[in-house]
């Protein structure tokens, strides 16, 4: 892609490093940027700046933070008790849309998974064994992705924590409302079948 201006293409290379921007989308987001007031676009790189600057996690539970503790660990309205565990950030940002979960969260940075050089010793696993044995915990609900390193990270904190009495659940796994069944891959459709509910449970 020739560029008239190198100030502009340097502009759009540092654009296309973002995910899923591709170097015609970054050109776009440029050329926009190019049509604002000086002090709007000054706001915009001020603005990003200081999020990646003063950004902190949350020393109780990992999640992004504006301070030690997140608004979320923060809140008194919250049912403290119970601990939903997820790989990372977006998964807490995905729950919370639902408006369906009260509790508090935990991100673990990660799931384990050999292959990829990822350990338990490289998540917040005994952040999170520390905080069932302090805490007053009453129900750990895992929601990792559903595949063979999210099972074997649950397996892995289930026995670290067997100790502790917690009860232990996990997110319901199946078929999802209005997917084909053909298509479905076998171990979803085994869970759909090991774990199916009476009829009135779920048609009303």
């Amino acid at each position: 892609m020739q560029l008239p201006s190198s100030l502009l293409e340097n502009a759009v290379a540092q654009f296309a490093k973002l995910p899923g921007i591709g170097k015609k989308t970054a050109l776009r987001l440029v050329l926009h940027l190019l049509k604002q007031e000086v002090n709007e676009v000054q706001l915009f790189g001020e603005t990003i700046a200081k999020m990646r600057r003063d950004i902190q996690f949350c020393n109780r539970c990992h999640n992004i933070s504006d301070g030690n503790i997140c608004s979320i660990c923060a809140n008194s309205m919250r049912n403290q008790r119970v601990i939903c565990v997820v790989e990372n950030i977006r998964d807490v940002i995905a729950i919370e849309s639902t408006q369906q979960f009260n509790g508090t969260y935990h991100v673990l940075g990660g799931i384990i998974s050999p292959l990829d050089g990822v350990g338990p010793d490289q998540l917040s696993i005994e952040s999170l064994v520390n905080r069932i044995s302090k805490e007053e915990v009453e129900e750990l609900v895992f929601a990792l992705s559903p595949n063979i390193q999210g099972d074997t990270t649950i397996y892995y904190i289930q026995k670290k924590i067997a100790h502790l009495g917690c009860k232990v659940t996990t997110i319901a796994r199946g078929i999802a409302f209005g997917g084909e069944l053909e298509y479905a891959d076998e171990m979803t459709l085994a869970r759909s079948i090991a774990n199916r509910l009476p009829v009135q449970q779920y048609v009303k």
